[in-house]
């Protein structure tokens, strides 16, 4: 588990594929890692991944081809820059949301606008993850955690305000960019909780509609 407050911004130093799957390695000289051990989990982009080695200022972890088709790490080359953050632990300030790391999708910036000193993106998700989008929430994007603004159907926009621009790689972000989404948590599971015995004959594309709130008694 993460909270989408990114430590650091490390760089990507190769990523190879080896034998079926790809080995990523990041160079991250102002991430602290003192305390991290094998096995430990790094976000990376919002992407829960599994340290596999490390050194002082750099870490290697292995990337399934399942992962690579949820997330922009399809376009990932040596030289990019990427959001990074260690595992909460029972001491953590939990300053974001809880974020699993578990990457739901990608969109697409739309817009991306100056709002006194803060920056306002506009963001389209797939049809399928909008509905957990709702203003006031949380999403995580690049593994930052944000506040939802406004939503209109797929699109939703997000203030950054400046010291989230520089503290993460959002102010290297331009029009059209690609970027990893995750919705929040709570939204999935209370639509499984909604949903109750139909959740295990529902089809991901179903979930929870209009018609099924309607026929159970919610007024809209």
């Amino acid at each position: 588990m993460f909270t989408g407050i990114i430590e650091s911004i490390g760089t990507v130093d190769s990523f190879k594929l080896r034998g079926d799957e790809w080995r990523l390695k990041v160079r991250c000289p102002a991430l602290d890692m003192a305390d991290v051990q094998l096995g430990d989990s790094i976000a990376v982009n919002g992407c829960c991944l599994t340290v596999t080695q490390f050194s002082d200022d750099s870490f290697c972890a292995d990337v399934s081809n399942e992962s690579i088709s949820l997330t922009t790490f399809q376009y990932l080359q040596a030289g990019a820059k990427v959001n990074l953050e260690k595992a909460l632990t029972p001491q953590t300030r939990l300053g974001g949301h809880l974020v699993s790391g578990h990457v739901d999708g990608v969109g697409d910036l739309l817009s991306q606008d100056n709002d006194g000193g803060s920056w306002r993106l506009t963001v389209r998700v797939p049809d399928a993850l909008a509905r957990y989008i709702a203003q006031k929430g949380s999403v995580c994007i690049d593994g930052a955690s944000l506040t939802v603004n406004t939503v209109e159907g797929a699109c939703f926009s997000v203030n950054i305000i400046p010291h989230t621009q520089q503290a993460t790689i959002i102010h290297t972000y331009r029009v059209g960019q690609r970027i990893n989404i995750e919705v929040d948590l709570i939204a999935r599971y209370l639509e499984r909780l909604v949903l109750g015995e139909r959740a295990s004959s529902a089809t991901s594309a179903e979930g929870l509609t209009r018609a099924f709130l309607a026929d159970h008694g919610f007024d809209s």
